[in-house]
């Protein structure tokens, strides 16, 4: 696998399984029922997530991070966010 601090949002199309499969990995990790329980979330969150139901809300990008130590950019680069810009309320934040 290569090293996460290298790849970029260009590497991935946009797949939020990635993101929950390096996770797992990462984290050494069984199976869904153990992430929703790692992440504080119920199961049909993941299920709605991997099923394209539910995107990844800024609320549960910032756990994954919590308990992974990656970066937002890279758990963003993972399930290949491109955005450069996100509109919160009335604001448009750009990332750099």
């Amino acid at each position: 696998m290569p090293n996460l601090l290298d790849l970029k949002a260009d590497d991935f199309d946009y797949n939020p399984n990635n993101l929950l499969d390096t996770l797992i990995k990462q984290l050494n990790l069984k199976n869904d029922a153990a992430l929703s329980r790692a992440l504080e979330v119920a199961p049909p969150v993941i299920s709605k997530i991997r099923h394209h139901h539910l995107p990844v809300g800024a609320s549960l990008l910032i756990r994954m991070h919590e308990i992974s130590d990656l970066s937002i950019k890279d758990l963003r680069a993972l399930m290949g966010d491109r955005r450069e810009k996100f509109r919160i309320g009335d604001q448009v934040i750009r990332v750099d």
